[in-house]
């Protein structure tokens, strides 16, 4: 390897486009890898995440290294003028290590040992797969770790799954001796173990929730959730050894994911657990555009409401490290984004916090399972088709953008949101089974403030509450003492505090309250919830709220009044005009209760009254219509404002105040036509 001089071009420096470049699937083919050079000048792009299911190039029999094709991709990529992400190969191991070490192989809940094949398989626990992850990272790490082109560490990819074999066994069994401190009474006590005579008289007889098994025990799939998010965390941080030990400068992360059918935060792993851990958050962002189920603008609420998400995880800007320029390969229906939709749903990204837009991947694979997803380079290998023309344009549009990069998004709202929550809520054999919808829920609390322009930090129970004005907690079924007495703080303290039906249930150890609503509740809003009303998908009630009827759907809390006021009443069924919606000063703040699941209307009535009561506006007014977004980043210096055309036509925005156009530099003042699936991207000053 030549010694180079370290380039300085980092997440604070640039924005990053790029993608996923596997240039081991064409080591037969070095003109193809010829083009690849020319194609990304072409392209506008400057980061490749090089390496990540690499383990069979790099190492084809144990023991014996090629390593030759990578310092090649790493000299001409370097020379190209280009930066690499550095994956870790553990995502998916090659056959001769499964032969040669069955106990790499992960077994499922039904108790079978799987076989060798796929990716993100292998059992987090086995000693010898961590061995030798973390040996062929040290080797990475030796070999690259002062190389001028890597910019960061990717460790592994979209860690994922949970494994139930022997080993998982005892290390789920350590962790329950470790977490109710050695104590078998304090675990039946909140395992609640007398219920069908589960009680436990001894470690040994702990095992994993499966099918064939116990899977009825709420407090045990609650704690093997926690088990199998700490057990990953456990084998991502036995990966970093290495590289934290010899490239200490340079930051580490791990792809994050969402479930894209409906589009909200991957549930398999708490990933704000997960985030105290790693650098920079990244995710892999595919949403379903132009599908049949929802407008454009439903699903950028979406999106948006998961970059917030993610940003807020270590509130700094993020990656996105996997998007497609046009269709994926695992929707029912995988449609091609259409004309000017790659530009918005990328800008989208950016306008929301993200450092980068990266694909997954450079180069179509020739064949497999991923031969037709989307990709910068099709099997044409043209720089001359919509899709590629389509890449670059968002390169040029970012470099013009790179003072964006490193810039933050001030927010006074937050919405909390947990993980843990929605397990325990979707476990509860209560409620509506089909109905809960948590996640979907508090994106429906997010859509007015997405809708107004009003920047929102998504926030887990963890974080500080105390620089928001309004704290917006949507359901939160599961409901420690410890966390009540943090949002009695923040009320306390000032803060404007709005709750909803099915919060507060039950502990940490989903065993619930007795003796009803926690009296810390209680005080702050000034009532109980007395019974949760669950309705039929066909059932409609109304409330009346500020002069007008809204229309309820599927849950409704009966309220106990007690120094509360009344905002709003049921209109029908047996407990018509009683309260539905309550508000109530307590100390320096104040707490509102939505005792129903109302419609979006009712949102931006009630939401509305509270932005104006807290004085929260956007960062720059824009005039504009529904479908319209308008979102923003901060510098030292100025606003940078990005209004994105969520509609199917051409829309007219408004701007009071005169604002200089960064894509085209040319002052914009008045009114302004965004085309369909437009953007303009402006720069406001900031005055003292």
């Amino acid at each position: 390897m030549k010694n180079r001089e370290k380039r300085q071009v980092t997440r604070a420096h640039t924005l990053l486009h790029g993608g996923d470049y596997n240039p081991d699937q064409w080591l037969n083919r070095p003109d193809v890898l010829a083009d690849d050079l020319k194609l990304m000048k072409l392209a506008h792009t400057n980061t490749y995440s090089v390496g990540i299911f690499a383990w069979s190039a790099l190492e084809p029999e144990e023991g014996v290294y090629t390593f030759e094709w990578l310092d090649d991709i790493f000299e001409t990529i370097y020379e190209n003028g280009g930066n690499i992400i550095l994956a870790t190969p553990s995502g998916a191991r090659p056959a001769w290590l499964s032969q040669t070490y069955p106990e790499v192989l992960r077994t499922n809940e039904m108790r079978l040992k799987q076989l060798q094949g796929a990716r993100h398989n292998h059992c987090f626990s086995s000693p010898v797969y961590r061995e030798k992850t973390q040996h062929i990272n040290k080797l990475l790490a030796d070999r690259y770790g002062n190389h001028p082109a890597l910019v960061m560490w990717h460790v592994s990819n979209e860690y994922s799954g949970e494994c139930h074999c022997e080993l998982c066994q005892e290390a789920f069994k350590e962790w329950i001796k470790d977490t109710y401190h050695n104590d078998l009474t304090a675990l039946n006590d909140a395992w609640w173990g007398p219920f069908w005579s589960h009680t436990f008289n001894d470690w040994s007889q702990i095992q994993s929730p499966s099918p064939i098994g116990e899977e009825a025990v709420h407090g045990l799939n609650l704690d093997w959730l926690r088990f199998v998010t700490d057990q990953t965390i456990d084998f991502y941080k036995n990966e970093i050894v290495p590289l934290r030990e010899l490239t200490p400068s340079i930051p580490i992360t791990t792809n994050f994911m969402a479930d894209t059918d409906d589009l909200i935060p991957y549930q398999g792993l708490d990933y704000g657990k997960f985030a105290e851990h790693i650098d920079v958050i990244t995710w892999d962002g595919y949403p379903a555009w132009h599908n049949d189920r929802e407008s454009t603008a439903d699903l950028a609420m979406k999106v948006g409401f998961i970059d917030d998400l993610y940003r807020s995880l270590k509130q700094q800007p993020f990656l996105l490290l996997e998007s497609t320029p046009s269709a994926v390969n695992w929707h029912t229906v995988n449609k091609a984004k259409r004309p000017h939709m790659h530009l918005l749903s990328s800008m989208q990204m950016i306008a929301h916090g993200s450092d980068s837009i990266m694909y997954f991947q450079w180069r179509k694979s020739r064949g497999s399972s991923e031969k037709f997803h989307g990709a910068v380079v099709d099997h044409d290998n043209s720089s001359e088709n919509r899709v590629f023309k389509d890449v670059a344009e968002v390169g040029q549009t970012l470099e013009k953008l790179s003072d964006v990069a490193g810039t933050t998004r001030p927010a006074d709202v937050g919405i909390l949101y947990d993980w843990e929550n929605n397990w325990a809520l979707k476990d509860a054999q209560g409620y509506g089974l089909e109905t809960k919808r948590y996640t979907q829920t508090v994106q429906e609390h997010y859509r007015t403030f997405w809708e107004k322009d009003i920047p929102v930090d998504v926030i887990m129970k963890e974080q500080d509450f105390s620089s928001y004005k309004l704290l917006v907690v949507p359901m939160l079924y599961l409901l420690s003492l410890d966390t009540i007495s943090r949002l009695k703080e923040f009320v306390a303290n000032g803060g404007t505090l709005v709750s909803t039906y099915i919060t507060g249930i039950v502990t940490e150890h989903d065993l619930t309250y007795l003796g009803g609503w926690p009296q810390d509740l209680q005080d702050i809003f000034g009532m109980n919830p007395l019974e949760t009303d669950t309705l039929y998908p066909s059932d409609r009630n109304k409330v009346r709220y500020s002069g007008k009827e809204y229309e309820l759907k599927e849950y409704a809390s009966i309220l106990e009044v007690n120094q509360a006021k009344i905002e709003g009443e049921y209109l029908e069924d047996f407990y018509a005009n009683t309260p539905a919606i309550t508000s109530h000063s307590f100390e320096k703040g104040k707490t509102y209760y939505i005792g129903g699941r109302l419609e979006q209307a009712f949102h931006e009535e009630f939401y509305g009254d509270i932005i104006k009561e807290l004085g929260l506006s956007p960062i720059f007014p824009v005039k504009h219509e529904k479908g319209v977004s308008v979102q923003a980043r901060q510098s030292e210096t100025e606003d940078i404002i990005f209004v994105m055309n969520f509609t199917e036509e051409e829309q007219v925005v408004i701007f009071d105040k005169p604002v200089w156009d960064k894509l085209n530099d040319e002052e914009l003042v008045g009114e302004v036509t965004v085309e369909k699936y437009g953007i303009k991207v402006v720069a406001v000053p900031l005055t003292n």
